[in-house]
């Protein structure tokens, strides 16, 4: 059922076996798997099915360096659905050398490993409507079927493959596309609801709750539940759990000052000229599975070849030029350029980065536009009957260059450090809670792991004889942080692990310092990997969830305090 928090009660207090903060990916995730577990589930939003300028101003703060991370409140919507209301369907697995301990990363190695997660990969992909998990060309287009062509034919290489698939979701608003669900279901999903503080139990250091809850308006009630999981994303669950002092007073899970450090998301960015025209052929385009979805290859470096160069995991994509500069004299890219006012913030800033302005410019894209009409004319019709008006949307501007020249768009693991982190500021929002504060920084490791990845691809692609890849290397460090932190990606401020002097939560997902809080979301990786967070926090989602109802099934807690009774429970009506 879906509830609204303003027609609670003022100072209600509502039972619940479970109580889940944050209603995203991983939230939404953990609603579903628990709906037929017997557990009586309530799920905090703190904003409803629209956007709500006033609630999504619940997200600003501050930020350390401006040119290194987007403001507070982007790339991040505080409605019903989260950011998957935002992000662009971007599906990858984790690798299993994300998961290893590596003498070159400082910090890295999870308490799980990959085989842990594998079990829920499957059911992620589904979730988030990616198709069947099938993550290499072969499995997702066997030859006899569906045959894939090779990215660059004639590169073969042992340092770089080219096989791997990125797979692509809708992009699936988790909030639009299983609200019908929720809203028969048992979980009570309750909107404008804001948790504001986890206070420890009376005579309890292990115990917490009841959670205290408000309205936008102030209107304050609480809910008692046997557990509480916190699925607000990588920036919001540091706040909250800095916001409530815990046994500690330095904050809920931070008697080591661990909580908000580590703070990763991943290095991106364009560089270079690759020049194909020694490949027998080239294909940087998206492939259709039987299934309908859309799967594109990518050079990834090979679990050896990093431990050889002791850089971190990276994969890169064939690109087109830049889109400001009008040189380039394609009318596709000028009229995206031409377009800008009316591109959102989050896909302006890696489109565009710091465009040059100024009427002359404007005037050569629109040259441009005009010299290149036929071409343009047809990508403008493909890109509005399979991206505007498709369900299932073209995932990104591709454009092939005629003479094969391509710019190399790349991705990489960014290492955890400890001073790359999100505290707590000074001002308050409307709710009286302390704004976050972001200082997230990157270091030399993550140069070299861009430095040395980029040589790596250059050596292997002349070797090869398909081409040559020719860069500025004393240009990588400015390229990789063109865009800052790579927006959306807000990983490992409440990480996991064994030792609580390192770590906040352990390989459940539950908080070290307190039995009955638990994490959920990309704040509990260790390291970021190569892969977008998306897929992988559902995966791990679904895992928590198979722990909260099997053998550590929340119902083993103490129950909560049961001195008032639910008002959702009796005056409420589903939606």
């Amino acid at each position: 059922m879906i509830l609204d928090a303003h027609d609670i009660p003022s100072g209600s207090q509502l039972q619940a076996d479970l109580c889940i903060a944050g209603a995203g990916a991983a939230g939404i995730t953990l609603a579903l798997a628990l709906e037929a577990s017997g557990l009586d589930v309530v799920l905090l939003e703190s904003g409803a099915d629209t956007p709500e300028p006033a609630v999504q101003q619940l997200y600003t703060g501050t930020v350390e360096d401006a040119r290194l991370h987007p403001p507070a409140d982007s790339y991040r919507v505080r409605r019903f659905g989260g950011s998957t209301t935002l992000w662009g369907g971007r599906c990858m697995p984790l690798d299993a050398i994300d998961f290893e301990a590596r003498d070159y990363v400082p910090h890295s190695g999870w308490p799980i490993g990959l085989d842990d997660l594998m079990p829920w990969y499957g059911q992620a992909n589904a979730l988030c409507e990616a198709g069947e998990f099938a993550y290499t060309a072969d499995q997702a287009f066997p030859r006899a079927s569906n045959p894939s062509r090779p990215m660059i034919g004639g590169f073969d290489s042992d340092v770089f493959s080219t096989n791997t698939l990125e797979r692509f979701s809708c992009p699936t608003d988790f909030g639009s596309r299983y609200r019908a669900r929720l809203a028969k279901g048992r979980v009570r999903v309750i909107q404008h609801a804001n948790l504001c503080h986890l206070p420890m139990q009376d005579g309890q250091t292990r115990l917490v709750g009841p959670a205290q809850v408000k309205t936008l308006d102030g209107k304050p009630f609480t809910v008692a539940a046997r557990a509480y999981v916190l699925a607000t994303g990588g920036l919001e669950v540091p706040r909250l759990l800095l916001n409530s002092p815990g046994a500690s007073g330095r904050g809920l899970g931070n008697a080591h000052d661990v909580v908000g450090r580590y703070y990763m998301s991943h290095l991106a960015g364009t560089i270079g000229t690759m020049d194909l025209s020694g490949a027998t052929s080239v294909w940087h385009g998206y492939d259709v599975s039987d299934e309908g979805i859309y799967c594109r290859r990518r050079l990834a470096l090979r679990a050896p070849a990093q431990h050889a160069l002791h850089a971190g995991n990276f994969i890169a994509r064939l690109h087109h030029p830049r889109i400001p500069d009008a040189g380039h004299g394609n009318g596709i890219l000028s009229a995206l350029y031409l377009a800008r006012p009316i591109v959102p913030y989050e896909y302006a800033k890696r489109l565009y980065g710091d465009a040059p302005g100024g009427i002359g410019n404007w005037l050569a894209h629109a040259r441009n536009v005009i010299t290149d009409v036929p071409n343009t004319v047809r990508f403008l019709t493909h890109w509005a009957m399979h991206r505007t008006l498709a369900t299932r949307k073209f995932p990104s501007v591709i454009v092939r260059p005629a003479n094969l020249r391509f710019s190399l768009d790349f991705h990489a693991e960014q290492v955890p450090y400890e001073n790359s982190r999100v505290t707590l500021g000074d001002e308050r929002d409307a709710l009286g809670m302390r704004r976050i504060h972001i200082d997230w920084r990157y270091t030399s490791q993550d140069v070299a792991t861009v430095t040395r990845a980029l040589a790596a691809l250059a050596q292997e692609i002349e070797r090869t004889g398909v081409g040559r890849f020719s860069y500025d290397p004393a240009e990588v460090e400015a390229e990789m942080t063109r865009y800052g932190a790579y927006g959306g990606h807000h990983i490992g401020t409440a990480r996991m692990g064994d030792d609580p002097h390192t770590s906040v939560v352990n390989a459940d997902g539950r908080l070290h310092e307190a039995d009955n809080v638990f994490v959920a979301g990309a704040a509990v990786f260790p390291t970021s990997g190569q892969a977008n967070p998306t897929l992988s926090l559902v995966a791990l989602a679904l895992r928590l969830a198979d722990h909260l109802q099997g053998r550590a099934n929340v119902s083993a807690l103490p129950s909560p305090a049961t001195s008032a009774t639910s008002a959702l429970q009796t005056s409420s009506t589903p939606t």
